[in-house]
């Protein structure tokens, strides 16, 4: 069973029941019985084409709740005649239904999260992770965004900028681990930037691209977590650094300055710079200061309190977090670094085991205990 395969015909088959009648809602519902159905019979009889077998699979599903209902009775007719059986047109519907997902009756949150779970192909697991909530309180987010727009015609296409989030979501995830979801939010995002020329979606394109360059280098054996700083930069993928700079270059050049290419500024310093002591962290944090003009954002003021901190000195970036939130995730793990090349080893270590028990994922977790253990085991100053 090809699961890679079974993820990516999604978009596309939800897509087909959409444009035939179908309201969103049900047809992704459809789509997931469909999926179940092919997971049960494929390993003993695979189709000839598997597009077309899930179209066919998911629409007599549709076809047959909306027979169920009485109210449904005056769609039902019209769209009883199935179109012939046969190869569906190859369509690549995932973009289209992101702008879909992204309607003027969702909260953006709520746009990003039905996006996710119905075309991006994520877990209400993974979502719930991605946004730091319960994951029963988002499996109810997707669950009252789908009866929103039940019924609603989907001829109205969302916000650019909620589709952006919801591209930016779906490849932090997939650089969690899922390499074939973060390589399909850049192939989106450079047909995003393609089709509309907008320089966000260009800054998007570049920073995937900048970051997505040291996915090679982030984890070490067993899974472990590698810093930045720590980082073989020999493995980064210069040819993917190369075209984000390009990207990100051209962007700027439309002087239409957005969070993305700001974000993707940083990235390319990162990039640029041949080992972690040679990086210009005096421009890292002008571009900080962009950032967080903005947007406001306060894990953006924390990770300038971290830059200030490299640029002008600890004692600088401590008096820059002073205006952070100490609630907001990697805060003690930002203050334990600051502390600790300020000298103070013991309240480091207390820190990093603090944030430790906070991480959001084992491996951040391992990585935080290790750094706690190691600042205890140096000499004090």
């Amino acid at each position: 069973m090809n699961e890679a395969l079974l993820r990516e015909l999604v978009p596309a088959v939800i897509g087909v029941l959409v444009r035939r009648g179908a309201d969103f809602a049900s047809a992704e519902d459809a789509v997931q019985e469909a999926l179940a159905g092919a997971v049960r019979t494929w390993p003993e009889d695979p189709p000839r084409d598997a597009k077309a077998w899930l179209v066919a699979a998911a629409w007599r599903r549709f076809l047959d709740a909306a027979r169920a209902e009485a109210a449904r009775r005056g769609r039902e007719a019209a769209a009883a005649a199935e179109p012939p059986a046969g190869p569906v047109p190859g369509a690549d519907d995932s973009l289209w239904l992101y702008f879909l997902c992204a309607h003027p009756s969702l909260s953006p949150a709520s746009a990003a999260a039905l996006t996710l779970r119905a075309v991006g192909g994520l877990t209400t697991r993974q979502i719930a992770a991605a946004y730091l909530v319960p994951e029963a309180t988002m499996a109810q987010r997707i669950s009252r965004a789908k009866r929103r727009i039940a019924g609603l015609p989907l001829d109205r296409p969302g916000d650019p900028a909620t589709v952006l989030r919801v591209l930016y979501l779906v490849f932090n995830e997939g650089y969690g681990g899922d390499v074939d979801l973060a390589a399909e939010a850049i192939r989106l995002t450079r047909r995003l930037a393609g089709a509309t020329g907008d320089p966000e979606a260009a800054g998007l394109l570049a920073l995937m691209l900048l970051h997505h360059a040291r996915r090679a280098s982030r984890t070490g054996p067993g899974g472990r977590l590698v810093p930045l700083g720590e980082q073989d930069r020999s493995r980064w993928d210069t040819g993917l650094i190369t075209e984000g700079v390009a990207v990100l270059q051209a962007a700027l050049a439309r002087d239409r300055l957005g969070e993305y290419q700001a974000q993707a500024a940083i990235a390319a310093l990162h990039a640029d710079a041949p080992s972690a002591e040679e990086t210009d962290w005096v421009q890292i944090t002008e571009w900080y200061d962009e950032l967080l003009r903005l947007t406001g954002s306060p894990v953006v003021r924390l990770n300038r309190a971290v830059a200030v901190g490299e640029a002008d000195g600890p004692q600088a970036g401590l008096a820059a977090l002073e205006g952070v939130d100490p609630a907001l995730p990697r805060y003690a793990a930002a203050r334990a670094h600051l502390l600790e090349r300020a000298g103070d080893l013991e309240r480091a270590a207390e820190l990093y085991a603090e944030a430790s028990r906070a991480a959001a994922s084992v491996p951040e977790r391992d990585h935080l205990v290790r750094e706690a253990a190691r600042v205890r085991r140096s000499p004090r100053r």
